[in-house]
């Protein structure tokens, strides 16, 4: 992995944060990632969690390694590697606990707490860079929350009968929020596709390592179908979707690609209602209407980019689409 690097901090941008097609790149990610909770739930019917949250890295971190060997990249800097780890944790943190979670509720009710992810990416982008997005922007944020965290409620059957589930959830959450922020500005650095192989190769050891215990532990063995689940985890939602999201937020604004989020619950309950044979009730429809108006607000909303030029966050105002 020696020429054509794309790892050290380039004169200019690889992505230019210009247009607002990132809008159009960020929900061809999430329509990849929405099969996610419904094939989790699927594979957990016949593998451990440990090994489908490990082992979906290790295949992904596989491919990342090929892509990054064949296109012969050169390491990262320390300063980049440091970085990495911030999208890494993301990265794998993500699979790991919610594979975990979704082994005791539905992936519909999984699909709902996630759906908390858009305003803890936005809140991480803001604290993370300078760009500020107006009040408008976050007040429909919040009314995007609330009815998330209110259908949440509601499938849980209220807020006393929540379930350790949902704090391994909330968790993934977290991490997933603040490798999304880190991803985004070093996508504009080294490009998408390179910001999340080279973290999953950074992950890889700690992954392979997870995997063989997971092993051991509990020879996987499972149905044709639950392989495939377990593939699609692999290859779409732990690597090739990446592609698509981290150039729609490197494009950004990130805290305004950071909402198409919201829809991402919506299709993975219409994807569990489909694939896993889930009640789909019209409480469900109503709650998922109102979500995807709230993320068709947000991404109409105008997010300014800071005045003071730095390496990571360009100057001028993004239009609205």
């Amino acid at each position: 992995m020696k020429p054509n690097s794309s790892a050290t901090l380039p004169v200019s941008p690889v992505i230019l944060p210009r247009t607002v097609t990132g809008i159009w790149w960020g929900l061809l990610g999430v329509a990849a990632f929405s099969f996610t909770v419904p094939f989790t739930r699927l594979a957990v019917s016949g593998l451990s969690p440990l090994f489908i949250g490990s082992g979906r890295a290790v295949v992904a971190a596989v491919l990342a390694a090929t892509a990054l060997a064949l296109t012969r990249q050169r390491l990262p800097t320390p300063r980049i590697r440091a970085r990495l780890a911030l999208v890494a944790a993301g990265v794998v943190g993500f699979p790991l606990l919610t594979s975990f979670a979704l082994t005791s509720v539905e992936a519909g009710h999984g699909a709902v707490v996630i759906a908390l992810l858009p305003a803890a990416t936005a809140t991480a982008v803001v604290l993370r860079t300078r760009e500020r997005p107006p009040a408008a922007f976050w007040a429909v944020l919040t009314l995007g929350s609330l009815a998330a965290i209110t259908f949440a409620f509601v499938q849980a059957g209220g807020i006393g009968r929540l379930q350790w589930a949902d704090l391994l959830l909330l968790a993934a959450v977290v991490a997933a929020a603040i490798g999304y922020a880190e991803g985004g500005l070093l996508a504009r650095e080294l490009g998408a596709w390179q910001t999340v192989s080279w973290a999953l190769v950074l992950a890889s050891p700690l992954m392979v390592f997870l995997a063989a215990l997971a092993i051991a532990d509990q020879p996987p063995t499972a149905s044709p179908l639950q392989w495939g689940a377990f593939a699609y985890l692999g290859v779409v939602s732990m690597f090739l979707g990446f592609f698509a999201w981290y150039r729609g937020l490197a494009i950004g604004p990130m805290a305004q690609v950071s909402q198409i989020q919201l829809i991402q619950p919506v299709l993975s309950i219409c994807w569990a209602a489909v694939l896993l044979g889930e009640a789909l009730t019209w409480s469900t429809v109503i709650g998922g209407l109102a979500v995807i108006a709230c993320a068709g607000a947000a991404v109409r909303v105008r997010v300014f980019r800071p005045r003071t030029p730095t390496a990571d966050v360009p100057r001028e105002p993004i239009p609205t689409p």
